[in-house]
């Protein structure tokens, strides 16, 4: 079966049981599991892979975005580097690169939890690409675990942009998730978002669901 089906199949049983459940508690949402990834602004594209360059579509994402087929290796302040990290389109008004604890740790970094776009303050950064080489003083985070959501599926849930809940995870682990943030953007496709660091703790890949428990 294509993966577009099974993606369908699950929305379409997932869409149900959330109709049969009572507001917020016992919402259940789909998983994503978000690898180490960047962003870049059409000035550090240029810069790392010359002038005029324009990413290059992969993978079609959620919300108008898209996996590129673009990767470059990000350097730590101790010159420890990570290799094939890939670039999701399309060009932002900043530059941002989302890691693990793990990589991390690997860089030689301690880099702050924050949302997407929170980077006031953040880790420095030195990207290089086949062209170039950039440096951001600031733009290296650690995702904080959120769920994206339409606003027919906040509404269902019970919840609004901006709240914060915790979720289950009912598999051998038992996992639950606090501090979860709520996005809600028409644009947005019902998804939780945690990276694979997270995901590897709590035996869950992709695909998978959670539950709202608030």
């Amino acid at each position: 079966m294509e993966t577009n089906n099974i993606e369908m199949i699950t929305k379409m049983v997932i869409d149900a049981i959330n109709k049969n459940e009572d507001k917020g508690n016992g919402f259940v949402v789909p998983i994503g599991v978000s690898a180490r990834h960047i962003h870049l602004t059409q000035e550090h594209v240029e810069a790392l892979f010359g002038e005029g360059y324009q990413l290059t579509k992969k993978k079609d994402l959620m919300g108008g975005q898209f996996a590129s087929n673009e990767t470059v290796t990000i350097v730590g302040l101790k010159l420890r580097a990570i290799e094939n990290v890939r670039i999701l389109g399309p060009v932002r008004s900043k530059s941002q690169v989302e890691v693990s604890a793990t990589d991390a740790i690997k860089l030689g970094m301690k880099v702050p939890v924050r949302m997407s776009g929170d980077l006031a303050g953040s880790a420095p950064i030195a990207i290089v690409g086949p062209k170039g080489a950039i440096y951001l003083k600031e733009g290296c985070i650690v995702a904080m675990r959120h769920i994206h959501m339409a606003p027919k599926d906040a509404q269902a849930a019970g919840v609004h942009d901006g709240d914060v809940v915790s979720v289950k995870a009912d598999n051998e682990r038992g996992t639950i998730f606090n501090q979860v943030k709520i996005r809600v953007d028409d644009s947005f496709t019902l998804e939780m978002h945690i990276d694979t660091d997270e995901a590897n703790a709590a035996r869950i890949a992709t695909g998978n669901t959670v539950t709202i428990i608030k």
